[in-house]
């Protein structure tokens, strides 16, 4: 059994949290590849069977850059938090027609203190989230068994996070899952601790976690016309 990441990792992303700046990065961007980066990398080549077994249309690609990994970089253009860097790194495990249509995917976020891993599709567009819920409506209970088995619902609770008020006109209204209608992203997700990052049984968790979500990611791929 491996470890990938260590406490190095998390004395990183710690530190950079605190010194944002890019010339603070500059100076420490071999910190960043050594403890951070190549570890992720190496994960995810040692996931790739775990996936191809799984789900033979999802991939685990280490590629540094249009690979898995989420750049460390932030997006500033538009935001009013100016900082640079993310406090995290991010990986997802995608679908392999993810260019060409939203589709749902894997996704492990390192961060100390709030590592976490999630499945499901988030934020897609109106008319996605609109599919989605029409193909719950018309198949709620493969949704039920998905998304509600009592022993899936306790570890993977679904989230909460930016649903409507109100269910979307054009619904039943006396629909068996009523909530699952307001949301806007469809998530699950369950918290990793900072052993449980640094451990040498990191990839066997995953493993364990992937397999746990399979019927849930596969009922979106299904909801929207792609392959599992």
């Amino acid at each position: 059994m491996t470890a990938y990441f260590s406490d190095r990792s998390f004395r990183f992303l710690r530190s950079l949290a605190r010194h944002n700046e890019r010339a603070w990065f500059q100076d420490h961007k071999s910190d960043y590849e050594t403890h951070v980066r190549e570890p992720f990398q190496r994960l995810l080549t040692d996931l790739q069977p775990v996936v191809a077994e799984a789900a033979p249309q999802f991939n685990a690609d280490p590629r540094p850059v249009g690979g898995s990994l989420f750049r460390i970089h932030r997006d500033t253009r538009f935001a009013n938090d100016k900082t640079p860097y993310k406090r995290w790194q991010g990986a997802r495990l995608f679908h392999t027609r993810h260019r060409e249509r939203p589709a749902p995917y894997w996704y492990l976020h390192l961060q100390p203190g709030e590592s976490f891993f999630a499945a499901g599709i988030w934020r897609p567009d109106t008319p996605v989230v609109r599919q989605i819920r029409q193909f719950i409506v018309d198949n709620p209970e493969s949704w039920r068994s998905a998304a509600h088995a009592p022993a899936f619902a306790r570890r993977w609770p679904l989230s909460d996070h930016d649903m409507l008020v109100r269910a979307p006109r054009g619904f039943p209204d006396d629909f068996a899952f009523p909530d699952d209608l307001r949301r806007r992203s469809f998530i699950v997700s369950h918290p990793l601790d900072d052993a449980t990052m640094t451990g040498a049984r990191l990839r066997q968790t995953l493993a364990r976690d992937i397999a746990a979500t399979v019927p849930f990611v596969d009922y979106l791929c299904a909801a929207l016309d792609l392959e599992f």
